[in-house]
């Protein structure tokens, strides 16, 4: 009863921080150099998590952590619709109050994502936790579609309602506030109060995470799977702050000047669709011929498929249609891509502290959408879309470069059934 709503709660906050933040803020008017600096710096809790998760471990229980983290995420988002500037257009430094709100939510979301997961491990047993691991991946990828796309789309509806764009986001982040608060409470009721204790193994990994982290550095190859690690998804971890102004921004500007409520149905339910379509195909690839066989069609797949934005920058196309068919097959291409991706996490994390080491690779991951995304918006500033697309493709160079020197170092057919 629980499994599902916890794993759509932890998606929830992760894509208003990440995803929808991005929107609201180009709605409002904030240009996307700012835009695209401001919001990259929000992955750093997730960069740097690994640093407090022994403290959710040793105070307090996993389910005291959900139920904090809910309840405070749900008071800083109906704080967050109450800083909002209410005019359109305003200097960067009258969206501070609203950052710093950010900033907080996206600590207390990746708070919630370490105690989430250990919940999990601890509320059921090994049989349960893979009978449900479909469950939790199923409902983490509807709160995707449900992030993405409803929320953005139902923001693009009240904009057009009320014609006044500040009170529309106001709405809708209180309508997200609410949202939590109900969840909260029905995991007030639902979420088991008995928690199994750490088996022998988890809690000595537990207490020399010192310990994991020095052997993470010493592991033959780190600094190459380090580097794969960081610009394996440098295309897209370059395009994705600027894909939103993309969509919105004026013809004029360069760009495809489509509604929000459009962009909310592009890349929250055509372009997660066709991610989660070719996550599934990829899954089912790699399982047939093992992470190093597949290590180069995922990588081709996930670099080239960016090409499309360059299409669209040029062409800029107005039929409606033609937007979503590029962006599912780019996002199709980058699902597919990607399975690679979390299978080498996995192969690397493989051994003693795997708990942790898998951690210490979750960061790295986190690490490499922060920093490109954070020049993204003045480089495109500085390029134009065209010109900007342009870079992102060359980007696919270090893809290709860093997948180039991976196989040899996988030592078994990692994956292969």
């Amino acid at each position: 009863m629980w499994v599902p709503t916890l794993y759509f709660a932890e998606g929830i906050p992760y894509f208003l921080v990440n995803v929808v933040s991005v929107t609201m803020f180009k709605r409002l008017g904030m240009d996307n150099a700012s835009l695209a600096a401001l919001t990259s710096l929000l992955y750093l809790p997730w960069v740097i998590k690994p640093l407090w998760s022994p403290l959710v471990d040793v105070v307090k229980s996993k389910r005291w952590w959900i139920l904090a983290m809910q309840a405070a995420m749900t008071v800083c988002f109906a704080a967050l619709a109450l800083s909002l500037p209410r005019e359109v257009g305003k200097p960067v430094g009258a969206f501070v109050p609203a950052l710093v709100i950010f900033y907080v939510s996206a600590m207390l979301s990746a708070t919630h994502d370490i105690a989430a997961d250990g919940f999990y491990m601890l509320a059921l047993d090994d049989h349960r936790q893979s009978l449900f691991v479909g469950i939790r991946s199923t409902f983490y990828r509807i709160a995707s579609v449900f992030g993405q796309g409803v929320i953005v789309v139902v923001a693009g509806l009240l904009e057009t309602r009320y014609g006044n764009i500040p009170r529309a986001w106001i709405y809708t982040l209180l309508g997200s506030s609410l949202l939590l608060l109900l969840i909260t409470l029905w995991h007030t009721l639902a979420l088991p109060s008995e928690e199994r204790s750490l088996e022998p193994e988890a809690r000595e990994e537990k207490r020399n995470f010192a310990g994991a982290f020095s052997t993470f550095f010493r592991k033959p190859g780190v600094w190459l799977a380090i580097a794969f690690m960081l610009l394996y998804r440098l295309p897209e971890a370059l395009s994705v702050k600027m894909l939103t102004p993309f969509m919105l921004d004026p013809v004029d500007a360069g760009g495809l000047g489509i509604t929000t409520a459009q962009s909310g149905l592009v890349y929250g339910t055509v372009g997660v669709i066709a991610l989660t379509v070719g996550g599934i195909l990829g899954g089912l690839f790699a399982a047939r011929v093992g992470l190093r066989k597949s290590l180069w069609p995922m990588a081709l797949s996930l670099a080239l498929p960016c090409a499309v934005y360059l299409y669209m920058a040029i062409a800029q196309p107005s039929e409606l249609w033609k937007i979503y068919v590029c962006v599912a097959f780019d996002q199709f291409g980058y699902g597919f891509g990607f399975t690679a991706y979390m299978l080498y996490m996995m192969y690397f994390s493989e051994g003693e502290y795997q708990t942790s080491h898998y951690a210490l690779c979750t960061a790295f991951m986190a690490m490499s959408m922060m920093v490109p995304g954070f020049f993204a918006g003045w480089l495109q500033q500085s390029l134009g879309y065209t010109g900007f697309f342009v870079l992102v493709m060359i980007c696919c160079i270090a893809t290709i470069a860093v997948t180039a020197f991976i196989p040899r170092t996988i030592k078994h057919d990692y994956g292969k059934k």
